[in-house]
């Protein structure tokens, strides 16, 4: 089997260079996975130890070099990767505040974005914890009614706010914005109270900034509505204006990528500048003559590209997207292959040493998913051949092109759905389809006309290229909100667990990264992980972890059973998702299994052939401990988001605020037994605070798996 391994990498040659990239990613989430710092040492100390027996026993004329140079770079990289992001963690992370407050703060405005669609102004401002006095960050929700123009960057204001902590996920497999504000250096969030005094005005940022606002604004002004939001979106990256009926039907038609600025918009842009200046200077003979143009054009459209990633606001997104864009006119440049997977490994190096943190996100996910999937398919024999040159008619080439285009779609979108259901429980369907239509509709069509729009402004000429911008845009929307309105449109499936996850993304780069037949290997773990899918199924009860918000599955068909009216988006959003369902959300009180008072409800499930009793509280009001010892004995599974007294004592779990402050959100499958926390995904990672704990069972034996009762007489102490 080793001389086999040996042999398989001494001809595997460049292909084996991408999966060093692919490893120094696996140890950045391993970090992640691991839960505390000797989990990390220990991380640490087996990649050293594998590294120097490797080492030690390699010689060029020895036995196996190939295999010891491979299990030296692994061990290398995977430590490198666990060491990076730990580094960065403790350089920028910051703790959070210790409770929630409202005080009155002096701040220094850091950054200021305007959010027109949801009616408010996000700042993010220093200024010093009310409790401690140490310097903090926080990012506070602005009313429009109480923005001022003065209120920019620089700026000093006074005013009150109410602060909470950044929030860890709602529940397991929820959006986890407390890890996402650790390293961004965030400690709370919160909203504005009341009017703002501005101590002494801002500048307004510095010069791309204002250049950028004042684009976005001007691109709105020519063009009104939902076009004149995404046409500044396309040329500034400002998406706050965006209403939210279109971001919804964008995302639901897999269009999203295209109001982010991201690959497609930054390859357009440095592809333009690239072929104008190459046309233009070949105008020149004495230039053409003694000048190598393609390095010319080259610097002109890496020269675009970064000047449009920092107008655009430099986000991770953008920043990958330009150096891939700059990799590849390198590579141009110089007459080597453009598009090479060493390139994207190079890109995706660079950015996960900067930003480390990005490879457990779904942007960082997604955009290379995708560029890999296309490198691999327009690299693969059989699509080389199909798209060979050859003698035939301009019909048969554009319908061999269009063919092409609908197949790539088609792997972007199964390249890509893994990602999307991890992270957010539902894949677009349609997705290819209408990828088809809107990419070339953007980059060829919308993108030009707006650049042509803002020149003719130069000369107040630009009225048709702006009418013209909006039909365009008029007909991409059209197109997503019917995509987006058709049956089946969207899959909505349970969290899916990090092991499938794991193996969707094991297998996608081994098909990709290898060649031959060898690369077929990897559809052996993506069949299991799909097999994995189709046994799925919601959890019976979502708990959230402040225990005011509890969700039932399996009783109402498709609509979801709430204790309470969800007047929030985010809260109705993660139930829905987490429980994998589209339906809607329909109260206890008005369902039949349910009886409640104003402090209480009993809900009788059936699960497994077992009847389960439920105890949930919902009221604020003080109830008499007798009365409230003799409802939990009669119950299987208590929930509340008030402490209970340790007279409450059901016959399985008792989850008060006592217990969901130390595990977070949970989620409760009856039929298995098997509970799932928020604490358990953590870890001893800075960004979790509360104390890590298990659920706990009123019986003997504390065990997260809980038996199925079989009578209802309680044990010793339950």
């Amino acid at each position: 089997m080793l001389r086999g391994v040996e042999r398989f990498l001494s001809i595997s040659g460049f292909e084996r260079g991408p999966w060093l990239a692919a490893v120094f990613a696996a140890g950045i989430a391993a970090w992640f996975a691991l839960g505390n710092v000797w989990q990390w040492l220990a991380l640490l100390a087996v990649c050293g130890a594998i590294a120097m027996a490797s080492l030690a026993g390699f010689r060029p004329d020895g036995r196996f070099p190939y295999l010891r140079q491979a299990l030296t770079g692994v061990a290398l990289l995977l430590g490198a990767g666990g060491l990076v992001v730990w580094t960065k963690s403790e350089l920028v992370g910051v703790r959070p505040i210790a409770r929630p407050l409202v005080a009155g703060l002096s701040a220094l405005v850091l950054d200021r974005q305007p959010q027109p669609a949801q009616g408010r102004v996000r700042l993010l401002l220093a200024t010093r914890e009310p409790d401690s006095g140490r310097a903090i960050r926080v990012r506070v929700s602005l009313p429009v009614a109480l923005d001022r123009p003065e209120i920019g960057e620089g700026a000093r204001i006074r005013l009150k706010v109410r602060l909470m902590p950044p929030a860890p996920p709602m529940l397991p497999g929820a959006y986890d914005f407390a890890r996402t504000a650790w390293f961004a250096g965030i400690s709370a969030t919160g909203s504005a109270i009341g009017p703002v005094t501005v101590l002494a005005p801002g500048a307004g940022g510095g010069r791309l900034e204002r250049w950028q606002a004042m684009l976005s604004n001007h691109v709105r002004e020519r063009l009104h509505g939902s076009a004149g939001t995404i046409a500044a979106a396309f040329a500034s990256g400002d998406r706050g204006a965006i209403a939210q009926a279109d971001e919804d039907a964008m995302r639901d038609a897999g269009l999203t990528h295209l109001l982010s600025i991201s690959g497609l918009h930054v390859s357009a842009v440095v592809a333009a500048a690239y072929l104008v200046a190459l046309r233009i200077l070949a105008l020149w003979p004495w230039l053409a003559l003694r000048v190598r143009l393609p390095l010319v054009a080259a610097g002109v459209g890496a020269a675009a590209g970064i000047f449009y990633t920092l107008l655009t606001g430099a986000e991770v997104p953008t920043v990958r997207s330009c150096i891939g864009a700059v990799l590849v006119l390198a590579a141009l440049a110089l007459g080597r292959e453009p598009l090479s997977m060493r390139m994207v490994a190079v890109a995706a190096v660079f950015v996960m040493l900067f930003w480390p943190e990005a490879v457990v996100g779904p942007s960082f996910q997604m955009s290379f998913a995708a560029v890999i999937a296309i490198v691999a398919l327009h690299g693969a024999a059989p699509v080389r051949a199909f798209l060979a040159p050859r003698e035939e008619a301009w019909i048969a080439r554009m319908a061999r092109r269009l063919v092409m285009l609908l197949v790539t779609g088609v792997v972007i979108e199964l390249a890509i759905m893994p990602i999307g259901l991890f992270h957010f429980h539902r894949a677009g369907v349609y997705g290819a389809l209408a990828n088809v239509i809107a990419i070339p509709l953007t980059t060829a069509v919308t993108m030009p006309l707006i650049a042509i729009a803002l020149l003719l402004d130069l000369f107040g000429a630009g009225a048709p290229a702006w009418w013209l911008t909006g039909k365009s845009i008029d007909l991409m929307l059209g197109l997503a909100h019917w995509v987006a309105g058709q049956p089946g449109a969207v899959t909505m499936l349970p969290a899916m667990g990090t092991a499938s996850f794991a193996l969707f993304a094991a297998g996608g780069l081994w098909l990709a990264l290898w060649s031959g037949k060898v690369r077929l290997l990897g559809l052996a773990p993506i069949l299991l992980a799909t097999l994995s899918l189709l046994t799925l199924r919601p959890p019976d009860i979502l708990v959230s972890g402040d225990g005011r918000h509890v969700g039932i599955t399996g009783e109402g068909g498709d609509d979801l059973l709430v204790l309470r009216e969800e007047r929030s988006d985010f809260v109705r959003d993660n139930l829905t998702e987490l429980a994998g369902m589209d339906g809607a959300l329909r109260q206890l009180d008005d369902w039949p299994g349910a009886r409640c008072n104003r402090d209480f409800c009993m809900v009788e499930l059936k699960r497994a052939g077992k009847r389960w009793r439920l105890l949930i509280g919902r009221g604020r009001d003080l109830v008499p401990e007798r009365d409230l010892a003799a409802a939990c004995g009669r119950a299987d599974i208590v929930i509340a988001d008030r402490r209970l007294p340790r007279s409450c004592r059901p016959m399985l779990l008792k989850a008060d605020r006592r217990l969901l402050s130390r595990t977070g959100g949970l989620t409760i499958d009856l039929a298995s037994g098997r509970i799932a926390t928020v604490a358990e995904t953590q870890g001893g990672h800075g960004w979790w605070q509360t104390q890590v704990g298990r659920p706990e069972f009123d019986r003997p034996r504390h065990r997260r798996r809980f038996p199925l009762p079989e009578h209802r007489s309680p044990g010793p102490g339950g």
